[in-house]
């Protein structure tokens, strides 16, 4: 890991060590000093004051190793101060809304769901419900803790500028200032930053999940559409204005394809999304979601013909994609997300019959093919990294302009909002 610049100033080379020490500690755990010396290059002396800084902050705690019994003098373990230092991490999908609080660390602390329509452009009550459950998370944080950030997943294109949603083809939205309003509801004086719900997914396994270890992921999200996530070299995927890695949209059935919500036909998530798998299994038009995903797995399962035979044909254009994506970047490893689990759960025999006809065999020897380790959480976890991003890299001036219990004593006072109705009070 590099830490520092040659030439740097001293106090650019401090910030960027705390950074990446608390960085270490906040996505590995409770570390000896020993072992962060080691994994930073720094010295006894230099990992001491690091830790000592980050410790007055607030931000991380030392104590004695449990195990005590060994010769010399033990090596103080440093952990993340998960119940002081928190993030609000929102996750909107196409049919459900999620908030969080989770403390650095990555640990969940509590959280709200509710339930969302589908196809339907509506701004002010997504953004209205997840007021009320920031408000609601934070009503019973503990009077020491600090709100250091806000991260939110969404389910389209978004332009990471300012959060707006350039484009949601399975909500109906497009160009909605989804980032800014919810900020100016928050009215927390913190920036929410927002990402796509599956760069944020590829993010989240590569750092807690199925791809640990892994320097090239690819990770495939479903979640009515299919999204995508790709990460090269440690890094995400980008491309020239945030809307890369946009897997669904792959055409992989250009002559008879399904029409796609995107306007296009023969996509990837037209052939292997939700509806698709639905339509082949001849599922009754009223049963949609996650639920009804595995349900014709576990139909599948128990031997249903019809369900069988519509997994392996989803599991095939699946595999198209798949093989498409393995020989274009060559990953470790590929991690399916979302309803994508169940599917791949029921279809895996025939995604890699795919992939063994039509992957080089160079490109194939040595990837692996997982499911998220994350679950339901994955795209939520990864909206919590996104607002962990700026605390890592410089903690001691953003714990300084964090946001305090204290000061939402002004926004309890306020009128509550409704969840489904952002124009009425709660009761």
């Amino acid at each position: 890991m590099k830490i520092t610049k040659p030439g740097a100033p001293n106090e650019e080379i401090r910030r960027r060590n705390l950074g990446a020490l608390l960085r270490h500690v906040h996505l590995n755990g409770p570390t000896s000093r020993a072992v962060l010396g080691e994994k930073l290059g720094l010295n006894r002396t230099t990992i001491m004051g690091l830790t000592s800084e980050l410790a007055a902050l607030g931000v991380v705690e030392e104590r004695l190793p449990q195990d005590t019994n060994r010769a010399g003098r033990p090596s103080l373990v440093v952990s993340p101060n998960t119940d002081r230092v928190f993030v609000l991490a929102f996750d909107v999908a196409v049919d459900r809304l999620l908030a969080a609080r989770v403390g650095l660390g990555g640990v969940i602390l509590d959280r709200r769901e509710a339930v969302r329509q589908r196809k339907y452009p509506d701004l002010d009550d997504v953004v209205g419900t997840l007021t009320e459950f920031a408000r609601q998370l934070l009503r019973d944080v503990p009077g020491d803790a600090v709100c250091v950030g806000i991260g939110a997943s969404f389910c389209g294109m978004i332009r990471p500028a300012d959060g707006t949603v350039r484009f949601g083809p399975n909500t109906g939205w497009v160009d909605q200032a989804f980032g800014p309003e919810l900020e100016r509801r928050l009215a927390l004086g913190l920036p929410v930053r927002v990402g796509n719900e599956a760069h944020l997914g590829a993010v989240a396994e590569n750092q807690r999940g199925a791809g640990i270890g892994f320097r090239n992921l690819i990770y495939l999200h479903g979640d009515v559409g299919v999204g995508g996530g790709i990460i090269v070299d440690g890094k995400r995927l980008d491309g020239n204005d945030g809307y890369a890695a946009e897997a669904g949209h792959m055409i992989v059935n250009a002559h008879d394809g399904r029409p796609c919500g995107c306007g296009s036909r023969g996509c990837l998530e037209a052939e292997a999304g939700e509806d698709a798998l639905l339509s082949a299994a001849n599922w009754p038009p009223g049963l949609i979601g996650r639920d009804a995903v595995a349900s014709v797995v576990h139909a599948a399962e128990r031997g249903d013909e019809t369900a069988r035979a519509a997994l392996t044909h989803v599991g095939d254009w699946l595999g198209v994609g798949v093989a498409n994506l393995i020989n274009l970047f060559n990953p470790g490893v590929v991690v399916f997300g979302g309803i994508l689990r169940d599917v791949y759960r029921g279809a895996s025999e025939q995604v890699r019959s795919r992939i063994a006809a039509n992957v080089l065999p160079v490109s194939r020897e040595r990837v692996e093919l997982r499911i998220a380790a994350l679950g339901d959480d994955t795209t939520l976890v990864g909206g919590a990294e996104l607002g962990f991003a700026e605390l890592l890299d410089n903690p001691v001036e953003v714990v300084s302009r964090g946001y305090r219990r204290q000061v939402d004593d002004s926004m309890k006072s306020q009128a509550r909002v409704s969840p489904l109705h952002p124009g009425r009070e709660a009761p």
